[in-house]
C-alpha cells in the first residue's frame, strides 16, 4: 500500500510526488497523457512575482512568488534563468508613472532579492531596447524576473521523483477511486494497452488541473463539484522581432497586459490572452479573435507590425483558477487553494489553482496537509535541492557549456548550448561515448540526433514525436512536416520493439 496516490502529471502533481518521496512517503502518480501535456506546458514560461497581481492586492501570492524566483533558479539553472523586462511608458497611459514606480518598488523589496538586478529607468531614445519600438515610447522601466522551460520543469520533477523511488505512470488513467476500510482502492487503465491495475493508498491527492472537478465528479460521485474557473490563455510565436536577451511587458488599453519574449534564439513569443473557457480542456485551441488581439496589441508597440502571416506556431492552455467569483477572467485569483476532505472514510487532498513559480511552495503546503492527516515523516527539503542536471553553480551555464565542448570537441556551439539548456550536467548521458558527430546516429532535422531521442525514450518517458518536439525539446519549430513524420515513424517503431 502506498502512502500517497497522486492524480495528475502537471507541475503540481509531479512537485507533490517529488517532495513526498523525498520525505520518506511511498508514492504513486498517474497521468492520463504525457507529462505537462495540459496547463503546465501552455504557460507564458515565466518564473515571476506577478507584477500585475499587485493591482488585485494579492500581496501574499506576490511575496511568495518573488521569494521563489532565486530558489528555483538555483534548483535548475539549466532550464531557469534571469531575464530583464522592459515596460515602455507613455504619458497618459493606462497606468500613471507613480503607480508603476510604486509597484516596482514593492517588487524589488518584498521578496528577498539577492542576485537579480534591481529596477532601473531607461531612455528608449538611446537604449538598444528602444530600437524596435515606435518613437512615441521614449521612456521605460526595466525590472527582473525569470524564464523557465515549463515542460522540462515538469518532466525533471517526475524524473527526480522516480529516481527517489516513486512509481510514476504516464498515460495511465484513473477510472475509479473507492474508499475501503479507511484507505483508497484506485483502479487505473493503461491508455495504450488497456491493461488495468488496482492500487491501494492511505491518502489520495487530486492534482488533475483543469480536470480536478471532473475527477471529483467521476471518481468520487460528487456531481455538484464546481471549484475551478477555467480560463484560456493563448500564445503566438513569430520570427524574431527584436535583438537582445531582454523581454517586453506591454500594457493594453483594455487594462490587460501581454509579454513579448525572446524564444528559442530565433523567435519571439507573444502572449497571453485571458478568457473564460467552458469546453473540454483537451480541445483548447487559439481562436481567430485571440490571434488578432495578440497581433494588434503587439503592433501598438513595435515599429514593424505583427501580422498573422508572421506566426510560425501557436499554443493554448486552460488555467484551472480557483473560482473566487471574480467578474473578469484576468481578475480571478492566481493563488492556490488546498482542501482536505473525508473521502468516504479515507482522506482526499484536492489541489485548486497554482502556477509554475509557486509550485514548490504549493507542494510544501500540500505535504503539511498530508502530515496533519496521515502523520509526518521527513522534513521539508526541496528549497536546497537540485533538479536532475541542475547540479552546477547558479551562474555557471557558460562554464558548463565550455566543459561539455571540452569533453566532446566535435559539438557545434549551438548544439552544445542547446543540450546544456535541456539537460545540464546530464548532457553527457545523452552523448555517451560519442567521439564524432556521426556517433550520435540518425539526424532527424535541425540538430536533433538519434542519441538524444533515445535518451528521451529511455529516461524521460517520451513515446511520440509530439513528446520529443514540443515538450522535451522545442525542435518542432525547426523540423519540416516531413521530418516530423519521419521521427513519428521512428518513435512508433521503438514502441513496437519495446513491446516485444
Amino acid at each position: 500500500m502506498h502512502d500517497l496516490f497522486v492524480i495528475g502529471g502537471g507541475i503540481n502533481g509531479c512537485g507533490i510526488a517529488r517532495d513526498a518521496i523525498g520525505r520518506g512517503y511511498s508514492v504513486a502518480l498517474a497521468e492520463m497523457d504525457d507529462f505537462a501535456s495540459g496547463t503546465s506546458s501552455g504557460a507564458t514560461k515565466l518564473i515571476h512575482g506577478g507584477l500585475r497581481y499587485l493591482e488585485h492586492y494579492e500581496f501574499r501570492l506576490v511575496r511568495e512568488s518573488l521569494m521563489e524566483r532565486e530558489v528555483l533558479w538555483a534548483m535548475a539553472p539549466h532550464i531557469i534563468w534571469p531575464m530583464r523586462f522592459v515596460l515602455p511608458y507613455q504619458k497618459g497611459g493606462i497606468r500613471p508613472a507613480w503607480l508603476i514606480r510604486l509597484g516596482l518598488f514593492l517588487y524589488d523589496h518584498l521578496g528577498g532579492r539577492k542576485l537579480l538586478p534591481a529596477t532601473s529607468v531607461l531612455d528608449l531614445r538611446k537604449d538598444q531596447a528602444g530600437k524596435s519600438l515606435k518613437a512615441v515610447f521614449a521612456k521605460a522601466f526595466e525590472y527582473s524576473d525569470g524564464w523557465v522551460d515549463d515542460a522540462r520543469m515538469v518532466v525533471l520533477s517526475a524524473r527526480d521523483a522516480a529516481d527517489r523511488g516513486a512509481l510514476i505512470m504516464p498515460r495511465t488513467k484513473v477510472v475509479s477511486a473507492k474508499a475501503e476500510n479507511g484507505a483508497w482502492a484506485i483502479e487505473t487503465v493503461d491508455v495504450n494497452t488497456g491493461s488495468r491495475k488496482t492500487h491501494e493508498a492511505r491518502m489520495l491527492v487530486n492534482a488533475a488541473g483543469p480536470w480536478v472537478d471532473q475527477v471529483i465528479r467521476s471518481a468520487f460521485g460528487q456531481n455538484d463539484a464546481h471549484h475551478v474557473r477555467l480560463v484560456q490563455g493563448s500564445h503566438i510565436v513569430v520570427r524574431k522581432k527584436f535583438e537582445g536577451p531582454r523581454a517586453y511587458f506591454f500594457q493594453n488599453p483594455d487594462n490587460r497586459i501581454i509579454f513579448a519574449i525572446p524564444y528559442e534564439d530565433d523567435f519571439t513569443l507573444i502572449g497571453t490572452t485571458d478568457r473564460d473557457y467552458t469546453a473540454d480542456p483537451k480541445d483548447v485551441r487559439i481562436s481567430q479573435e485571440e490571434t488578432v488581439y495578440l497581433c494588434n496589441a503587439a503592433s501598438e508597440y513595435f515599429k514593424e507590425p505583427v501580422t498573422p502571416a508572421d506566426i510560425v506556431w501557436t499554443y493554448s492552455a486552460v488555467r484551472p483558477l480557483f473560482d473566487d467569483g471574480a467578474s473578469k477572467a484576468q481578475e480571478a485569483t492566481r493563488d492556490y487553494v488546498l482542501k482536505v476532505e473525508d473521502g468516504q472514510g479515507a482522506p482526499l487532498l484536492n489541489v485548486f489553482g497554482g502556477k509554475l513559480t509557486t509550485s514548490r511552495r504549493l507542494a510544501e503546503h500540500a505535504l503539511e496537509k498530508v502530515a496533519e492527516t496521515i502523520g509526518a515523516k521527513g522534513p521539508a527539503w526541496t528549497a536546497e535541492s537540485r533538479l536532475p542536471g541542475g547540479d552546477f553553480p547558479v551562474q555557471g551555464y557558460d562554464a558548463e557549456v565550455a566543459k561539455l565542448k571540452q569533453r566532446y570537441a566535435f559539438l557545434p556551439e549551438r548544439l552544445a548550448r542547446r543540450l546544456v539548456r535541456r539537460y545540464g550536467t546530464r548532457s553527457a548521458m545523452v552523448l555517451g561515448s560519442a567521439e564524432k558527430i556521426e556517433d550520435l546516429g540518425r539526424q532527424f532535422g535541425s540538430d536533433l540526433y538519434e542519441a538524444e531521442v533515445r535518451y528521451l525514450i529511455d529516461h524521460e518517458w517520451a513515446m511520440s514525436a509530439q513528446d520529443v518536439l514540443w515538450r522535451r525539446t522545442k525542435e518542432g519549430l525547426r523540423l519540416t512536416q516531413e521530418q516530423a513524420r519521419d521521427l513519428e515513424e521512428y518513435m512508433a517503431a521503438q514502441q513496437v520493439s519495446l513491446a516485444v
